[in-house]
């Protein structure tokens, strides 16, 4: 995982910095040897970032337990939108291409021990918003209007979009293969593929 200071600029919106971000991210990637082989060149790389938004408010990753059950109380029962951004990086040439999605969140009215027992799994302190939309014991989402995979934080098609605009296609239809994968019917794969 490439180690980028995810703090915004001033005024910086949502879909702005989650689209430095993933290019910083996929940057920083390339740069850092870790522990492979030091004569390893990636030929591709793929970064991402997700950030929450709720009424212009950035929502991060929370920095601790109480600070997650601080933004799962403030979302309860309210509409918030999330942004990912994917980028493809060329090391090669350090040509790249990014793309952002942005769905509309709805959470459900769960209660005050709920978000407790959520927070006390752990599970909340590495995401965006303090919520994972897949968890199975949470439950935390009522409704989306969007890009489900985005909330999960990698929008496929919008992954698959990048890859396609630099001419390569997926050797399996991800639209299906992500809607078998998330038990999510996803209505908007289609507007998204199709608007290059």
């Amino acid at each position: 995982m490439a180690d980028v200071a995810e703090d915004p600029l001033m005024d910086e919106l949502p879909a702005m910095l989650v689209a430095r971000l993933s290019q910083a991210k996929a940057r920083a990637a390339c740069s850092t040897p870790g522990q492979r082989d030091a004569t390893y060149v990636p030929t591709l790389v793929i970064a991402c970032d997700t950030v929450v938004a709720l009424d212009g408010e950035l929502l991060g990753k929370p920095r601790d337990a109480s600070e997650a059950s601080s933004m799962l109380q403030r979302l309860r029962g309210r509409s918030h939108d999330v942004y990912s951004a994917v980028t493809l990086l060329e090391p090669a040439t350090g040509d790249t291409t990014t793309d952002v999605a942005a769905t509309q969140v709805v959470m459900r009215a769960y209660t005050d021990a709920e978000i407790a027992a959520y927070v006390a799994s752990g599970d909340p302190l590495d995401k965006a918003g303090a919520y994972a939309i897949q968890h199975s014991g949470f439950h935390p989402v009522a409704e989306n209007q969007g890009c489900y995979a985005n909330v999960v934080g990698l929008p496929l098609c919008h992954l698959t979009r990048c890859l396609q605009r630099w001419g390569s296609e997926p050797p399996h239809d991800v639209p299906t293969a992500c809607q078998a994968h998330t038990g999510h019917h996803c209505l908007v794969y289609a507007t998204i593929l199709t608007d290059q």
